[in-house]
């Protein structure tokens, strides 16, 4: 049970990485690159609700990202979207355009997931997408994590309790 809660959990993560990162990138990537440009109409990152929306959604996808790593969760719950953002780096590093294709960028679709399709192809290009899936691996090779609680309780009880003393009890 533990681990189809990890592997749905997993799918969860993996849509808030890939779409939640993807449409806020966008709106945090339009303040930074106005302020670094230095434009006569520069965009305040401070200031632009825009920006600070996007950055704060970054910054929840990164919160929920280190608790599903650090937490004792399944361990599929880090391995589905690290496969997932591996693969897609795999498929890019392959066939670059085939890999953009993926991201949903058509004009005729909502603007929110089109914007988010655009922020997916920019973290995939600039390598974030690979960068996080190395690390979402990483706690799938840790063997504590694919053991449950009940074992590591079993282990502690495992040694032999204190001998009693002849008679059967303590008086």
């Amino acid at each position: 049970m533990r681990h189809f809660l990890g592997l749905l959990l997993g799918v969860v993560v993996t849509a808030i990485l890939l779409a939640g990162t993807g449409w806020a990138s966008q709106d945090a990537y339009r303040g930074m690159t106005s302020v670094a440009a230095g434009a006569a109409s520069a965009v305040d990152p401070v200031r632009d609700t825009k920006a600070l929306i996007g950055l704060a959604a970054m910054l929840v996808a990164g919160l929920i990202l280190g608790l599903v790593m650090a937490g004792r969760v399944s361990p599929l719950a880090t391995f589905v979207p690290s496969m997932a953002l591996l693969a897609w780096t795999v498929i890019y590093a392959l066939d670059v355009n085939r890999a953009l294709g993926l991201a949903p960028v058509d004009p005729s679709m909502n603007p929110m997931i089109v914007q988010s399709g655009k922020g997916m192809q920019e973290l995939l290009g600039m390598g974030i997408f690979a960068m996080l899936g190395i690390a979402l691996f990483i706690p799938v090779l840790m063997p504590s994590r694919w053991a449950g609680r009940q074992r590591e309780l079993e282990e502690v009880y495992e040694e032999e309790p204190p001998a009693q003393p002849a008679g059967g009890g303590y008086y």
